[in-house]
């Protein structure tokens, strides 16, 4: 989603008792609501209401969690997380923050091209292979069938089941 510079992030306060306040519709929002914002396009900030310290990292990082937490749900592979992990405090530490997000927004913009290349190409190919393994399967069951009826096929009026 294209921003304007008029658009503002919506203003999420979230209070001691951990709850969180949209102030943009002026009611109380969970996790999971901040996570369909996120799949909607709609930016958001998280500020402490006492102290305004800005928790949107943290807060980003818990919906992650729990999504990974949900069965099927799974992007990031164990090995990928120890991998992240063994940056931390490292000479690359400063590095990946930019790299990550880079080949994220690519696969973000190629992901029409990936998801047209799996759907069509790579589904009408598969097509293709099944239908001529079943073809060839059929040939192959009903050879025998063909030899003792000259060549008819199987059904027709000149020689076949009836």
């Amino acid at each position: 989603m294209t921003k304007t510079r008029s658009d503002k992030p919506t203003v999420i306060k979230k209070y001691a008792n951990r709850r969180l306040y949209d102030t943009g519709r002026s009611s109380y929002v969970t996790l999971d609501d901040l996570c369909t914002m996120v799949k909607e396009g709609r930016d958001f900030v998280v500020f402490d209401a006492k102290s305004g310290e800005d928790l949107t990292r943290a807060v980003l990082t818990q919906i992650i969690v729990e999504q990974e937490g949900k069965e099927g749900q799974n992007l990031l592979p164990i090995n990928f997380l120890r991998q992240l992990i063994g940056f931390y405090g490292g000479n690359v530490q400063n590095v990946v923050p930019n790299y990550l997000e880079q080949a994220l927004e690519s696969f973000t913009t190629n992901q029409d091209k990936f998801r047209e290349m799996f759907t069509i190409s790579g589904f009408e190919e598969m097509n293709r292979q099944n239908i001529t393994m079943f073809e060839n399967a059929m040939r192959t069951a009903w050879a025998p069938f063909m030899n003792t009826m000259g060549g008819k096929k199987p059904g027709s009026k000149d020689g076949g089941n009836e």
